[in-house]
């Protein structure tokens, strides 16, 4: 079920508009009857997680489900939510990258950075001061992807850089439309993978990602499109300064891809 904020008051229902990409528009979203038969018991369990919904500046105007955050068809009518994109760097200045499993709904069998998913509509991860609720997501993600114990990524020893908003579909029916937070960290991690998550992992240089990204542009491998749009512009820039990344902060803008 879609939750709404409260109105400011004196508002009547429906009085105060929602903008995204400078239209009106309400918030309601779409709940089409999509056939989930076919798809991973798992991840259509993880359908019905309360994500976040946002304008375009970010700011929290609700909730609604993975599920219809990511139908295209309420993407469509610009349904926004709020995500977040992790990269652990090990001590040796190697990324950390996954192949998302092929049970994944979005994006399957598709290498990306390290962790990429959306902080949830609850007390702990809407917290905004800091943008500690999106690291305490990321903590959480770390761990039921990577396995990653939670004391090895406390989220005061993740760095926030700034934030992308893209959109991008996968298939027909499912897509992003997201506020993506960039978090980086460097550290070595115990790694253990849930195989529902993550096909594959590895550690990659500089000039390996830039074969990756080759074979992509080549069709020989799939990558991710935000993990694409990141790698084209502000990454290599970011992994040049792993250890002065406080001049690239920017909390205040928000780039468009």
């Amino acid at each position: 079920p879609l939750v709404h904020l409260p109105l400011p008051a004196g508002s009547a229902p429906g009085s105060v508009p929602v903008k995204f990409f400078g239209r009106n528009t309400s918030a309601a979203a779409a709940m089409p009857e999509i056939n989930t038969q076919d798809l991973d018991e798992k991840q259509v369990q993880l359908l019905a997680e309360m994500c976040i919904l946002i304008d375009q500046d970010d700011k929290r105007i609700g909730a609604d489900t993975k599920k219809n955050c990511h139908l295209n068809e309420n993407i469509s009518k610009g349904l926004l939510h709020r995500a977040f994109s992790v990269f652990i760097f090990n001590t040796e200045g190697r990324l950390l990258l996954q192949q998302r499993s092929d049970a994944k709904i979005t994006f399957p069998g598709c290498f990306t950075n390290t962790c990429c998913s959306h902080p949830l509509s609850n007390p702990t991860e809407v917290e905004e001061k800091d943008a500690v609720g999106v690291r305490r997501a990321a903590q959480r993600r770390l761990k039921e992807e990577f396995g990653i114990p939670v004391q090895q990524v406390p989220p005061e020893e993740m760095k926030y850089l700034t934030r992308i908003h893209y959109k991008a579909q996968s298939d027909g029916i499912w897509g992003e439309h997201e506020i993506d937070y960039i978090i980086f960290m460097q550290k070595d991690v115990t790694l253990s993978p849930d195989p529902n998550e993550i096909k594959s992992h590895c550690y990659v240089t500089k000039e390996e990602l830039k074969d990756l990204l080759k074979k992509a542009d080549n069709n020989q491998v799939k990558i991710t499109p935000w993990f694409k749009l990141i790698a084209d512009t502000f990454l290599f820039t970011w992994w040049d300064n792993l250890h002065n990344l406080k001049k690239f902060i920017n909390h205040e803008k928000i780039y468009r891809m």
